[in-house]
């Protein structure tokens, strides 16, 4: 178990550190569920350009141009791996921080019961 922290200093310090790994988290979460959103969205778009023959536009800004199913298929496919890639490394950046979080955590709530005894 982690050993609590007696020096007021310290605990604030520690406190700080995990406020932060705290942003860092939700910062990544949040990250991932957009990604994972917009991945959705091309699968979508994939399935709706595989039903048509004829007619695909792209946005280019506040523009639509015409392009072809290929194109429009490469597109889709290189965004979607893209993002599939970056999901990929927040989980990993995830998978670091988790253990870091949870281990101040536990200093916290040792240091915090300890200066309750104390009182």
């Amino acid at each position: 178990m982690a050993q609590p922290l007696r020096d007021p200093q310290a605990l604030q310090q520690q406190l700080r550190d995990f406020q932060e790994l705290q942003r860092q988290m939700q910062f990544i979460l949040a990250q991932r569920q957009q990604l994972s959103l917009q991945v959705e969205e091309i699968k979508l778009a994939e399935t709706e350009i595989a039903k048509v023959d004829k007619g695909i536009y792209r946005a280019i800004g506040p523009l639509l141009v015409e392009t072809t199913k290929s194109e429009a298929n490469t597109t889709l496919k290189e965004r979607r791996e893209l993002f599939e890639t970056r999901i990929t490394v927040l989980g990993k950046q995830e998978e670091k921080l988790r253990p870091r979080l949870d281990e101040l955590r536990a200093k916290l709530e040792a240091a915090l019961q300890q200066q309750g005894k104390a009182v």
